[in-house]
């Protein structure tokens, strides 16, 4: 009404006007509240992330400086050599030559089948993991706008509770200004009382 409107500088700060498609004082408060609730969830994807980083470094440096090849090589030869001609020396050559054997071995290994293979996030796992996290802080700060639509709903819904609301908000607002006006009157009064100096 004229006697309400045009609204004072000061009374402008605590309301939102929903037409106005800049972020207003009392949606800010909510606003950074609830980015304030992100930081847990940004702290802890930034230590995981730097202790998969820490993880994948130690493995690294295991897998790069602790290989380590054998080589190993062993020649065995056993002869049994049964001397004589008689019957006895004949069938211990038939029997015991059997067990002459020649054995060369080489062999080569390593560890490398032991060691980790360790494989680090690309930068899009890095991005895939952190795009959720500013979703969810772009929607922070674009839900001030929805939140705006609240009064227009439960308005068409409960139209008679709307001009109760609109009514308590008029009379809050006259009273506030009375008050103002009278606080402004006692505060000038006590200042004409002062003596100059002061």
């Amino acid at each position: 009404k004229q006697t309400l409107l045009p609204l004072l500088p000061e009374e402008t700060s605590s309301f939102i006007f929903p037409c106005n498609p800049a972020m207003q004082r009392p949606e800010l408060k909510y606003m950074v509240m609830e980015l304030l609730r992100c930081i847990p969830l940004l702290l802890f994807l930034l230590f995981v992330c730097g202790l998969d980083h820490f993880i994948f470094s130690i493995l690294s440096i295991i897998q790069h400086h602790s290989f380590i090849e054998y080589s190993y090589q062993t020649s065995h030869h056993l002869s049994v050599n049964v001397m004589g001609a008689s019957l006895m020396a004949e069938l211990l050559r038939t029997t015991i030559g059997a067990l002459n054997t020649s054995v060369d071995t080489e062999v080569e290994t390593s560890n490398l089948a032991c060691l980790p293979q360790p494989t680090g996030m690309t930068k899009q796992q890095y991005l895939d993991t952190f795009l959720p996290l500013g979703a969810l802080a772009l929607l922070c700060l674009a839900q001030v706008y929805p939140f705006r639509l609240r009064r227009a709903i439960a308005a068409f819904y409960f139209p008679k509770r709307e001009k109760t609301r609109v009514l308590f908000l008029y009379n809050r607002l006259l009273r506030q200004r009375k008050n103002f006006l009278y606080l402004q009157r006692g505060r000038v009064a006590r200042q004409a009382q002062q003596p100059p100096g002061l």
